[in-house]
């Protein structure tokens, strides 16, 4: 039998990743490293009210709010799709993610509710890639400074320069103002 179309659904996600939580927050604050992470392009005012949009091609971009923000802990948005997806317009689900301390790593806990039943697969499978790319090492694959450096969440400063290689027109560090900041790699 079909779930009624008003039922919604949780999707719950952990990872451990090496870093400290306040490096693990700043890549869900600050648009040039979210779109290292994911995405091709992110408009980000990480404060209540605050735009959360991640484009991720020219035809599927999440829109939502941020609504709460305890720095290197919590934060939690909303998010929804620009386009007519799974019956899920922007601002219309809610994404909260606990930053757990773990020695030099963290626990990442995500939970996304609200979501419609027929969108939960989508998003499970969404948050476990996303998720896992911090998780564990990557392969560089452009202008790294070493062949072979490991690459993702787990070590920071090696990402750092792996990207900044990669996308060196950006400003990396740059934390603006409370405005909006915008960021997209070069070439995307």
């Amino acid at each position: 039998m079909a779930a009624p179309p008003n039922e919604t659904s949780v999707v719950e996600h952990e990872v451990r990743i090496q870093a400290r939580p306040e490096i693990v927050f700043s890549y869900f604050t600050d648009p040039a490293k979210i779109v290292r992470w994911m995405g091709s392009e992110a408009t980000l005012d990480p404060r209540p009210g605050g735009v959360c949009r991640i484009a991720f091609d020219d035809e599927a971009a999440a829109l939502g709010a941020f609504v709460e923000l305890e720095p290197n802990r919590r934060i939690v948005f909303t998010w929804g799709w620009e386009a007519q997806w799974f019956q899920m317009p922007p601002q219309s689900t809610t994404v909260e993610v606990l930053l757990v301390p773990d020695g030099e790593a963290t626990i990442v806990r995500l939970a996304h509710s609200r979501l419609p039943v027929g969108a939960s697969e989508f998003h499970r499978t969404g948050w476990q890639h996303y998720l896992g790319r911090g998780a564990r090492p990557r392969r560089a694959r452009c202008g790294a400074p070493r062949r072979g450096s490991p690459v993702g969440l787990t070590g920071h400063l090696v990402v750092d320069t792996y990207i900044s290689n990669c996308y060196n027109s950006l400003a990396w560090g740059s934390r603006g103002s409370a405005a909006a900041m915008k960021a997209r790699p070069k070439g995307h």
